[in-house]
């Protein structure tokens, strides 16, 4: 085994272990919220905001399985690809979707909160997801376009 299997088997894993985390995160956070206290489970997990949360999660979880899948080219020496830039591409993607969606969630939370409220915390992990997003957004279209170029392809 070679120091490059090894890490890349060890990135797998941590990639492994982050979806799990949040997978865990999703199932047990609305159970926590404030709102919560007096709701029964349908009534919490059917939460309209709660719903779209699941639903934003999706292009994260995509996301995240590309780099999975990114990782294992990586690992097979098959970089650069057309199917590693096609993991790349979906990795930007995902990124860019992510960080709209989040900042839609943001803005109803801003607009529609209750008066009594204060939602400056979650704008505030709002901000620091999106700056993330945008950074995994750049990261990969600049990854995609070096490799992109090495393979013999128009960026």
């Amino acid at each position: 085994m070679t120091t490059k299997t090894i890490s890349t088997g060890l990135l797998q894993a941590a990639i492994i272990l982050t979806g799990l985390g949040a997978v865990v995160v999703l199932a047990w956070f609305p159970l926590l919220e404030g709102r919560a206290a007096n709701l029964d489970l349908p009534a919490i997990y059917l939460d309209p905001f709660i719903l779209y949360g699941y639903a934003a999660s999706a292009a994260f979880f995509t996301g995240l399985y590309q780099v999975f899948r990114l990782l294992g080219y990586v690992r097979r020496g098959e970089c650069p690809s057309r199917k590693a830039l096609g993991a790349l591409r979906i990795i930007r993607y995902c990124a860019i979707v992510s960080a709209v969606l989040i900042a839609a969630a943001g803005l109803y939370i801003k607009v529609a909160h209750h008066p009594d409220d204060d939602p400056a915390g979650f704008l505030a992990m709002c901000m620091i997801l999106i700056a993330v997003a945008v950074a995994v957004a750049f990261a990969a279209g600049s990854a995609e376009r070096k490799w992109g170029a090495a393979v013999g392809r128009e960026p």
